[in-house]
């Protein structure tokens, strides 16, 4: 699958632009932590790109693990004939599909999901609505504040951090450089951004 074809599956089954920004931020930090370890950008970044594709539609609130986000969507994309590996990972960014992260791009595609929520959060409430100023010490200071962005789950944040290896401090630090890349893409800046997607 080519990256146009999984932006266009994204855009399909995403209607809401906060939904697709999420994806394209999750991709964004997908590659940059694929180029770290020496891993292909391309894959990395589809799996990001892809992972929620399904959310919209089938948002499983009650967190089955064989109908709904995200078992409905790899199915789909196992039809297309994505590589399992990939398919592990989207499968194991939501922990009620039991399905383990045993490769390092499931345990990847984990860490970067919450956070990239969370940081993307942060950046909106900033006068500059950027990345560019944002510190580790802020997206710290707003984990320990229950109120802000309530939907995000900090025990994953740490969680993922955890499972990479990775001082948490550094996780942070390492995905917003990755996002201030993006950050027009995202609609986020002070200049004005192309629409989302």
């Amino acid at each position: 699958m080519t990256r146009d074809e999984a932006l266009a599956l994204m855009h399909e089954h995403t209607r809401s632009p906060s939904l697709r920004q999420h994806m394209l931020a999750v991709e964004a930090a997908m590659r940059a932590c694929a180029q770290q370890r020496g891993a292909d950008p391309e894959t990395w970044g589809l799996v990001g790109l892809l992972h929620d594709f399904d959310y919209e539609r089938f948002p499983n609130a009650e967190h089955s693990p064989t109908d709904g986000h995200p078992t409905w969507g790899v199915r789909l994309l196992r039809e297309k004939g994505l590589p399992e590996e990939m398919c592990r990972a989207i499968l194991g960014h939501a922990t009620y599909s039991a399905v383990p992260r045993d490769s390092l791009m499931a345990r990847t595609l984990f860490a970067v999901d919450e956070l990239c929520g969370f940081l993307v959060a942060c950046a909106l409430v900033r006068p500059s609505k950027s990345f560019a100023d944002l510190e580790v010490s802020s997206v710290k200071k707003k984990l320990k504040d229950k109120a802000f962005a309530r939907g995000v789950n900090r025990d994953e944040v740490r969680r993922g951090a955890d499972e990479l290896g990775v001082p948490l401090d550094e996780h942070i630090a390492f995905v917003i450089q990755a996002l201030r890349i993006v950050e027009r893409e995202l609609g986020l800046g002070a200049a004005p951004a192309a629409p989302v997607g």
